[in-house]
């Protein structure tokens, strides 16, 4: 037997769930791309590394670097139909390959334990953000002042409200949980963002946030720092290199067009990015209309991390009642986001622990809940220090070189008539397209060469 039927036996395509409709994978795709990384730290990072040279180099990183990558992901995924340990130690069955390729993919659980547990604790502030303006309204002015000051009780209350709300989603599987809840929150994500454009630029001094968002300095074009931030921000907001996508890939059918679905779900993804930035960089230039500091003497940012907590907020509270109306909006916005990542940040180590270990779907989902929430109340318990560092090894270290990996992987250890065979269900004149004259070289050398380059750079 071959190792293509190993992998995709009648047991296993009978057992495993799979997207309704590629219209249904997109969606949840796009929204496991589309989070936090879009909209808490596409638009801080493009305000810390000059505005639109920033968004430029990302959009460009995006579709060089992250697409080509993407491709790769989905293909691994789809071909395997496993999850992403078993996926990544059967492509090849040399002892080192399958030794790699555990390693790896081990490697990819790991980092996204950690990118859960730190992005839980900024979609538990999203939360109570977002329940704020209601007990405002309602007039309990101290439980709303409590939920947004970042006190440490109030964090580690929200932070735990915020993964039970996404173990109950993920609780439902692939078609009930993830599928439905997606193609339920993606378009109220796109309806609110687009109804806060309007209010940001209408807001007097958004429309000089305009200008600085979309008419870009060259000069700053091949700084190094930006060139990092930009790199690791393409990677981590279409989640790749942790296994996320490899997942998705692998509960698609066969009769997806990989290379136009990856496009598209990089698409989506740069676009929310691309909006968010719309959104936020004229709220903080309105900010500053309003005399409040958002650039330190030295051109630094007040506290990045925090910016869309202390600084819109600000702005919104200036608006009276309809202010806590639009911070509602807004926030319920982030929590949206927020949720349509984090479903997807457990979904692989819970398929590695339903289809390796045995374990029932709800007992994997509330044990990876567990683990994570001790990880997420330790941060919070050092969170000056350990917030910040835990971000940056995840994002500027792991996932690079676990792209580099997969980059190897989809072009170098699963060989290209497999390759081949795997994308032409989908797509069966891809032998004389111009994409497959470019992707599989430039998959193997450019992709790798240049992930390396900017990872070295940044060592």
């Amino acid at each position: 037997m071959s190792d293509h039927n190993k992998l995709t036996s009648p047991e296993t395509q009978a057992t495993r769930s799979q997207f309704s409709s590629r219209l249904s994978f997109i969606i949840a795709a796009a929204g496991c791309a589309v989070g936090v990384g879009n909209i808490w730290s596409f638009p801080t990072q493009t305000a810390q590394n000059g505005g639109a040279a920033f968004v430029l180099v990302y959009l460009c990183f995006s579709f060089l670097l992250a697409y080509p990558t993407l491709v790769a992901e989905l293909t691994i995924g789809r071909y395997s139909q496993a999850n992403s340990v078993a996926a990544m130690t059967r492509l090849d069955h040399r002892n080192w390959a399958r030794k790699l390729g555990f390693i790896t993919s081990i490697m990819g659980l790991l980092t996204l334990t950690l990118i859960y547990s730190f992005y839980s604790i900024i979609g538990g502030w999203f939360t109570g953000f977002a329940l704020a303006p209601i007990f405002e309204l309602s007039g309990l002015h101290p439980v709303a002042s409590w939920l947004t000051d970042f006190n440490l009780y109030s964090t580690v209350l929200v932070t735990l409200v915020f993964m039970v709300l996404t173990t109950l989603i993920v609780i439902g599987g692939v078609k009930e949980g993830i599928e439905r809840w997606c193609n339920r929150l993606m378009p109220a994500l796109f309806i609110i963002l687009s109804v806060l454009i309007v209010f940001a630029l209408t807001r007097p001094g958004g429309m000089e946030g305009l200008k600085a968002y979309l008419i870009p300095d060259f000069s700053k074009l091949l700084n190094q720092q930006l060139l990092i931030s930009a790199l690791g921000q393409s990677f981590f907001s279409m989640s790749l290199g942790v296994g996320c996508m490899m997942v998705y890939g692998s509960y698609l059918n066969k009769q997806a067009n990989l290379p136009l679905t990856a496009f598209q779900v990089a698409l989506v993804d740069s676009s929310v990015a691309f909006l968010a930035g719309l959104l936020i960089i004229p709220c903080m230039y309105a900010a500053m209309q309003q005399g409040i500091e958002i650039y330190t003497a030295a051109g630094q940012l007040h506290s990045a991390d925090t910016l869309v907590f202390n600084v819109l907020p600000t702005l919104f509270n200036q608006l009276g009642v309809a202010g806590q109306l639009v911070a509602l909006a807004f926030f319920v916005l982030l929590v949206i986001a927020a949720l349509t990542s984090s479903i997807s940040l457990i979904e692989p180590t819970i398929a590695f622990m339903v289809e390796q270990l045995s374990f029932q779907r709800h007992r994997a989902s509330w044990v990876i809940t567990v683990i994570s929430a001790c990880l997420s109340v330790f941060i919070i318990y050092h969170i000056e220090t350990l917030l910040g560092l835990a971000v940056k090894v995840a994002t500027q270290y792991l996932q690079p070189v676990l792209c580099l990996l997969i980059a190897i992987y989809g072009s170098w250890i699963m060989r290209q008539n497999r390759l081949l065979r795997e994308l032409s269900h989908g797509y069966p004149e891809i032998r004389n397209s111009l994409f497959w004259k470019i992707w599989p070289w430039y998959i193997r050398t450019i992709c790798p060469g240049l992930i390396l380059i900017l990872f070295l750079s940044n060592l």
